[in-house]
């Protein structure tokens, strides 16, 4: 029995059994998203369903990121497990290190003799998620990154030019002022998920390392590092911003206060993810504009490419052959260049094939909705570096929240961004030790 972080090991039969003509196999498939995201994520499942009878596939909501990939071990531990389960990027390492709980994909595929090219996918994507090797773990599904959004009828208001977002810090910094002082609204900017865009982004597109060993890519037994001058500078600057109106903390963790304060014009910018952009153009009734992540020109290589976020869909073992041959089925309708390409459009999640992307071109899409390809724009500003490929640490889940935490205690003047980024490494490391321990 292999040794995993599930806690339970249970095998997959392996006998490659033809589907039964007159049963349909179900497929269950846990995920994370609500609202319009979920509607969307319905009718793509729906929308296969309809495309032969050997198969079904029943979607069901299991709350945030965190509750859906720890409830889906508690349930591969009750062997009550799903067939599929949606994990966002920080619970990588986890499933990773959980060996012979997971169906890798590249395995799965090759089993089904279904056809699956890893290199149609964009290197920013597929590197996130292979293994040393170079093989796909897991099916990439919903990828994103974070982009700026920001109130065209404000910057106007301010005397601003609607059409030039702010490109550095500095410019940021003039830009809130400005706005302020023409009191076109209360607050220049705000964020969700902290710790996603103020350190993880940040420190890829500054391309600076946030922990040893590639970001953890080269092995478990990584060290975070950054707690140095330049993420301790900029979360001090967010809190003298934030003295002075110009920046609003939204929360922790996800940041729940900050598109809020965006739709209702308090705050004139708001960082997060490109797959927001549906919810945002659903929720205002201004004008809207995109654009990259800010950055400090003081800093050589700035801007390098900021890194995804989002979730794939990792398989999990313990089900007989003839439903993996569906899950198989179902990967392969999703890997459809049409179907990539309308999630894509539909939700602001990048195109992960490069057929989607070329489709949504062909289509007139980008030039129809100007700003629509900022997010792959900005990921592939640049080759891809050590810091700026992606991170693979243990207990990322846990160790985003200390930094959240530790964010927040600059916000409320309790630390200063030198003492936090310390605590936030010191904290994190000691969770890493133990994941690396439970792995031996």
């Amino acid at each position: 029995m292999k040794k995993h972080v599930f806690g339970a090991c249970i095998a997959a039969s392996t006998a490659l059994t033809p589907v039964w003509a007159n049963a349909q196999v179900t497929i269950e498939w846990w995920h994370a998203m609500g609202g319009e995201l979920g509607e969307m994520l319905e009718d793509i499942a729906t929308d296969f369903n309809a495309t032969q009878s050997d198969f079904e596939v029943r979607p069901s909501f299991r709350g945030t990121y965190t509750e859906t990939m720890t409830g889906a071990i508690a349930a591969f531990r009750a062997q009550q497990q799903p067939h599929i389960v949606q994990v966002f990027e920080v619970g990588t390492g986890t499933m990773m290190a959980a060996e012979g709980a997971t169906y890798p994909i590249y395995q799965l595929m090759a089993d089904f003799d279904v056809q699956f090219e890893p290199s149609a996918y964009l290197p920013t994507v597929v590197g996130y998620y292979t293994d040393p090797d170079g093989n796909m773990l897991s099916f990439p599904f919903n990828s994103s990154t974070p982009i700026m959004y920001y109130n065209k009828d404000i910057f106007e208001a301010a005397g601003l030019d609607p059409e030039q977002p702010p490109q550095t810090w500095a410019e940021m910094e003039t830009a809130s002022v400005a706005i302020l002082e023409a009191g076109a609204a209360p607050c220049g900017f705000t964020t969700s998920w902290p710790s996603w865009v103020m350190l993880e982004n940040f420190s890829a597109w500054h391309n600076i390392p946030l922990g040893t060993q590639e970001n953890g890519f080269a092995g478990f037994d990584t060290e975070f590092v950054f707690n140095n001058e330049l993420v301790a500078t900029h979360w001090d600057n967010l809190k003298a911003w934030q003295d002075a109106g110009a920046f609003r903390w939204g929360g922790p963790n996800t940041g729940p206060d900050a598109f809020p304060a965006f739709y209702s014009g308090e705050c004139a910018m708001v960082f997060g993810s490109s797959a927001s952009r549906a919810g945002v153009l659903r929720n205002t009734d201004f004008n809207v504009g995109y654009g990259f992540q800010p950055y400090y020109d003081t800093v050589e290589g700035a801007p390098q490419n900021t890194i995804i976020g989002g979730a794939t869909l990792w398989v999990l073992q313990g089900k007989d052959a003839a439903e993996y041959e569906g899950v198989a089925r179902f990967f392969e309708y999703l890997s459809q260049p049409e179907v990539q390409a309308q999630w894509h459009q539909d939700t602001g999640y990048l195109p992960i094939t490069q057929a989607a992307f070329d489709l949504t071109r062909e289509q007139g899409y980008y030039d129809e909705n100007p700003g629509a390809d900022t997010s792959i724009l900005q990921m592939t500003l640049n080759e891809p570096t050590e810091n700026s490929k992606g991170l693979r640490f243990g207990s990322f889940v846990q160790i985003r929240d200390i930094i959240s935490e530790e964010m927040e205690s600059v916000m409320t003047g309790a630390k200063t961004g030198q003492e936090a980024a310390d605590n936030a490494v010191s904290r994190g490391n000691a969770l890493l030790r133990e994941f690396e321990a439970a792995m031996n």
